[in-house]
């Protein structure tokens, strides 16, 4: 009898801005990158495709959807198992000044983002994430945009409203990242990216995700690991 064929590894495309690239964290090149080099080492781990874009914000994330997950198949006729959204904190940037029109208002982020989740949904199974804090007083970032914790909070919590009403998976990062006295030295001094720390920060929740963790069927895997 022949040997049998081995199972092709569940795939995940993670779309977002800057906090999926990694920037700020030059140790080990962000939480998404972290999580790809953790899976790999796995057995049986699923393969993880970081496609962040610096800047980008829903609009941009949802142009860019269809072609990036399309040509990620790997193998004929199959297309990956799974997609990540992690988009947001630039679309609730004020421009100009720090009472400014926002890049994106909210009810337009709204729409957007639930348009977006019912075309992902028709790909495959779908999961978000929250967004992290920024530093005020650092503000304004690239001497034009104002980044404000309260947008930030109501952002989040617009895409945790899009989540609940499309029976998806969502992961909020904010308001437990704030609960750490801490908070403030997990951002890089421009007051928006994470820095290696934060990124720690972020993995660690991301990788112990019960949702993710089912989607992945790692659960047994991660019983006795350690949380970083």
């Amino acid at each position: 009898m022949p040997p049998a064929t081995p199972a092709a590894a569940r795939k995940l495309i993670v779309l977002g801005d800057s906090g999926v690239y990694g920037w700020g964290d030059p140790q080990e090149g962000g939480w998404c990158e972290r999580l790809r080099r953790h899976w790999m080492e796995l057995p049986d781990g699923p393969v993880l495709y970081p496609l962040g874009v610096r800047g980008d914000g829903l609009e941009r994330v949802a142009a860019r959807l269809q072609a990036e997950v399309a040509c990620r198949g790997e193998l004929r006729r199959q297309r990956p198992q799974g997609i990540l959204l992690a988009v947001g904190l630039n679309d609730c940037a004020r421009v100009g000044r720090r009472d400014g029109r926002p890049q994106l208002d909210a009810d337009g982020f709204l729409f957007g983002l639930q348009q977006l989740l019912q075309r992902a949904q028709a790909i495959a199974p779908v999961l978000v994430l929250g967004l992290t804090p920024v530093w005020e007083e650092a503000m304004p970032f690239a001497e034009v945009l104002w980044y404000q914790l309260e947008a930030v909070r109501r952002y989040e919590a617009l895409l945790e409203q899009a989540c609940m009403e499309a029976n998806l998976p969502f992961l909020p990062l904010l308001e437990s990242l704030l609960g750490d006295p801490n908070w403030p030295r997990w951002i890089c001094g421009d007051g928006l990216h994470l820095n290696s720390d934060g990124h720690r920060e972020v993995y660690g929740r991301v990788r112990h995700w019960p949702a993710l963790l089912q989607w992945a069927d790692l659960q047994p895997l991660q019983a006795t690991t350690a949380l970083w």
